[in-house]
């Protein structure tokens, strides 16, 4: 019969039989291995793409937060104003912060969650 047609047989593991491919694949082992050394750089360095997605998600962060800060400065540039020129506005504190009364007034109070 033809030697073809049955299966070939496994060779077992012989470290002799890698170091002889290796060393005779020297080329394609050092082009192997600076493509695995810049590959990591490029990864998990101090300019890789995983620290650069740290470093956007970071940003998106603190961009939040500063629209957040504008915000409030706003408002309360506004309240500002209001208590500078609108007399509404400064009764209103005067009463609820101070405990402030017209003349005349009485200010009834009541425990709290009743």
């Amino acid at each position: 019969m033809d030697e073809s047609f049955y299966r070939k047989r496994k060779k077992r593991f012989e470290p002799a039989e890698i170091a002889r491919r290796l060393r005779r694949n020297k080329g394609r082992v050092a082009v192997i291995a600076v493509a695995a050394v810049l590959a990591g750089f490029a990864l998990f360095g101090s300019r890789g793409f995983i620290h650069r997605f740290r470093l956007e998600a970071q940003k998106a962060e603190l961009e939040q937060k500063i629209r957040e800060a504008e915000a409030e400065q706003k408002r309360l540039q506004q309240e500002s104003r209001s208590l500078d020129t609108n007399k509404r506005t400064i009764e209103k504190v005067a009463r609820e912060q101070y405990g402030m009364t017209r003349p005349g007034e009485t200010v009834y109070k009541t425990p709290p969650g009743r």
